[in-house]
């Protein structure tokens, strides 16, 4: 059990990472959720949770599902690996947000800790993925994010701050946010809202950009309140 705890399969890592990050987005977890997130089916999930249950990496709050102490320090160490690995692949190498994200799905269940510290040496301790998305263990946090795009009200100047785990998931939709340009540090002017189109335009450097709501709900953003209309 103790090795399960120390050294979990890259499988309970998976969980692991999955359970802090919807936790982290304010998303209730529960064991149907979890499921949909990891596309598996609800009796794989039960078998895992019930493993983690027994090895004390996770407990039972009601139906909700939350990380013991141990839990969430392996959540934060694998967390840590793949966001400083994103970081490699896009600062040193030039890859973009999709391909990084996926190759560093692929790559942060082999490093060793030796490795991480020196990508963290060698990239300068970052604070954030490329996304946005703080790194576990780095010198500070990021300022903390006002709301997620889509609950802007029009004439709002915002900054955005990061892209939610969730938003990372969805390759064609990181490729998209990188091509128009939302990523943290980059400023926009909400000019309109459509609800009824499902859709908001935003006002940039760059000209106009439309997207549809749901996209926009993976979008955490600073508002400058001293601009709003």
């Amino acid at each position: 059990m103790l090795d399960s705890i120390m050294h979990p399969s890259p499988t309970v890592e998976a969980y692991l990472e999955t359970i802090y990050n919807m936790r982290a987005e304010g998303k209730t977890v529960i064991a149907a959720r979890l499921a949909e997130r990891l596309h598996v089916t609800p009796p794989s999930v039960s078998g895992t949770l019930r493993r983690m249950v027994r090895d004390g990496l996770v407990r039972h709050e009601g139906r909700e599902l939350a990380l013991t102490a141990p839990g969430q320090q392996a959540a934060e160490q694998i967390i840590r690996r793949h966001r400083l690995i994103e970081r490699l692949l896009t600062d040193m190498l030039g890859l973009g947000w999709a391909e990084a994200h996926q190759e560093a799905s692929r790559l942060e269940h082999a490093i060793s800790p030796r490795l991480e510290a020196r990508i963290a040496d060698v990239l300068g301790h970052p604070r954030t993925c490329p996304h946005g998305n703080p790194i576990p263990g780095a010198p500070a946090e990021p300022e903390a994010p006002h709301a997620t795009l889509d609950a802007v009200a029009e004439g709002s100047e915002v900054r955005i701050a990061r892209i939610t785990e969730e938003g990372e998931r969805d390759a064609r939709l990181l490729d998209l946010f990188e091509r128009i340009g939302i990523r943290p540090g980059a400023r926009f002017r909400v000019v309109e809202v459509a609800p009824y189109a499902g859709t908001l335009t935003l006002q940039g450097p760059s000209g106009a950009v439309v997207m549809g709501l749901g996209a926009a709900a993976t979008v955490w953003v600073h508002l400058d309140a001293s601009h709003a209309a």
